[in-house]
């Protein structure tokens, strides 16, 4: 594989695009907005400037990434001459399917189809499709250019040979790739959201404040970030999108999102991206300096 093709500008479609470039993969960066694009480009240009100043990558390796990528608002022009396509949009279960109805139609018969949904059926999007042995689950973690985990999910119908053309490429990438089976949620947000809606539903109880829950988390379990912070980068918005997939796949009620939760993402508090969630980054700067490093 040599030419690949992200659709989605957004964070996890310009991390994707990044580590891709970054490896010497021409990578075709695809979105219907042109400012999405470029304020895309701009996150992986400052990524690439964060690790030149560490010194983890050259001036020359920063060029070159750069250089391997380019930009698109036409998906069929995008998409035309690519080995491999890894949609990266909205986790909207009717967008998804939208998008690989045309994915099918306009890229080469023998392209592979990614996604990289942290919770729909790859095998109900595969069936919208007339390969549904190529299509396969891509779940790159946040912040992509950072986290080592690529959770690999097989569809139904998905091949041998696909999973481990696939495999093998996570691998090259720098990555871990896992191997999972197609069930609501996966591996990673079948045992992450429940905990996320638990440390929201202990919140909305009133057993502990935001801080105080954290703080039991990382100090008590030794996870790097509290669920209620990690929530937030998330995005709340996110999170209630996978914890319906789950309810309505499982139909069990300890999927059920918690009513805090819903009311925050209807209030339009979502975390990071609009400023306020469990915590005000409007405000704190100490919270927008981490905000800004996993941007």
């Amino acid at each position: 594989m040599k030419n690949i093709a992200v659709i989605g500008a957004g964070t996890m479609g310009n991390g994707i695009a990044h580590v891709f470039a970054q490896k010497g993969y021409k990578v075709n960066l695809v979105d219907i907005s042109e400012a999405s694009l470029k304020k895309g480009i701009t996150t992986i240009t400052k990524n690439l400037d964060r690790m030149l100043a560490k010194d983890r990558i050259t001036e020359a390796e920063k060029s070159s990434t750069l250089n391997n990528i380019a930009t698109y608002t036409h998906l069929e022009n995008g998409i035309a001459s690519c080995d491999l396509v890894v949609e990266a949009a909205t986790e909207n279960l009717e967008l998804k399917l939208g998008i690989f109805k045309q994915l099918d139609a306009f890229s080469p018969e023998n392209t592979i189809l990614a996604t990289n949904t942290s919770s729909i059926s790859i095998t109900q999007i595969a069936a919208v499709t007339q390969r549904p042995e190529k299509v396969i689950g891509m779940h790159f973690m946040n912040p992509v250019p950072i986290m080592k985990l690529v959770e690999i999910i097989r569809g139904y119908n998905t091949s041998d040979e696909v999973t481990k053309t696939i495999m093998e490429l996570s691998a090259k990438l720098g990555k871990t790739p896992t191997e999972v089976n197609d069930y609501p949620g996966f591996v990673a947000n079948r045992i992450l959201m429940p905990m996320i809606n638990e440390a929201i539903e202990t919140l909305y109880n009133g057993v502990g404040g935001v801080m105080e829950i954290d703080t039991v988390m990382k100090l008590g379990m030794a996870h790097p970030m509290g669920p209620l912070q990690l929530a937030d980068f998330i995005g709340l918005d996110v999170c209630l999108s996978i914890l319906n997939v789950m309810y309505d796949g499982f139909k069990n009620a300890k999927y059920a999102p918690c009513p805090l939760l819903i009311n925050m993402v209807n209030a339009g508090k979502l975390g990071v991206k609009s400023g306020e969630g469990f915590y005000d980054y409007s405000v704190s700067k100490k919270a927008e300096k981490i905000a800004h490093q996993f941007a």
